[in-house]
C-alpha cells in the first residue's frame, strides 16, 4: 500500500506506468476502486492510498467502491 501524501507526482506517475499501482482507496472509509473513479478523484489526498491489486486491498480490510465497482460490491 502506498500513501498518496508520501509520493511526489513524479513518483506516482512512475508507479502507475510501471503497473505497481492499479487501485486507489480511502483509508478512512476503507473503500477501494479504480484509478478512474469519479468518487476517488474527489477524495482528499490525505485520505488516499494506492494498491497494486485487489487482493492487497481486500486483505487490508477494504471493500469495493459502490460507484466504479458495483458488480464486485459485497453486501
Amino acid at each position: 500500500m502506498f500513501n498518496h501524501e508520501a509520493l511526489t507526482s513524479t513518483e506516482l506517475k512512475r508507479l502507475i506506468r510501471e503497473r505497481k499501482i492499479h487501485f486507489a482507496g480511502n483509508k478512512n472509509l476503507k473503500v477501494y476502486g479504480t484509478l478512474h473513479c469519479g468518487s476517488g478523484k474527489r477524495m482528499k489526498v490525505s485520505n488516499r492510498v494506492f494498491f497494486e491489486n485487489e487482493k492487497e486491498a481486500i486483505d487490508l480490510g477494504y471493500r469495493p467502491c459502490g460507484n466504479c465497482m458495483r458488480k464486485r460490491k459485497t453486501t
